[in-house]
């Protein structure tokens, strides 16, 4: 079992910047996929980025440019440093861990681009 939480949603204005952190708990040994996805009012939920056990990376073609994922493995987190926002990211941004076969989500965090 591994246990995700985020945190650090919020509301920005547009342009503005945000990050996001989650934290991993349990088996994180099995980890070897980390990841963001966001889920938008009336939509299914995509992938925004994930980094893999080795630090590679892949984007969503949306947020390329745009959005950073980094991982401190010390502190077992992950980050999305997320700039220059559009009110198309406003969205639930929820964290994820593969692990054995299995995909575990955090309760995932609001985030809301808006003026």
């Amino acid at each position: 079992q591994v246990q995700p939480v985020e945190s650090g949603g919020g509301l920005v204005q547009p342009g503005g910047s945000l990050r996001l952190s989650c934290a991993f708990s349990g088996d994180i040994f099995s980890i070897n996929t980390m990841g963001w996805y966001r889920q938008a009012p009336g939509k299914g939920r995509d992938l925004v980025a994930t980094i893999s056990s080795r630090g590679s990376t892949n984007y969503a073609d949306s947020v390329k440019g745009r959005f950073t994922i980094s991982r401190d493995n010390a502190k077992n987190t992950i980050n999305l440093q997320m700039n220059s926002l559009k009110p198309e990211d406003t969205a639930v941004y929820y964290c994820s861990a593969g692990a054995a076969a299995r995909l575990y989500w955090g309760q995932g965090t609001q985030v809301t681009v808006s003026s």
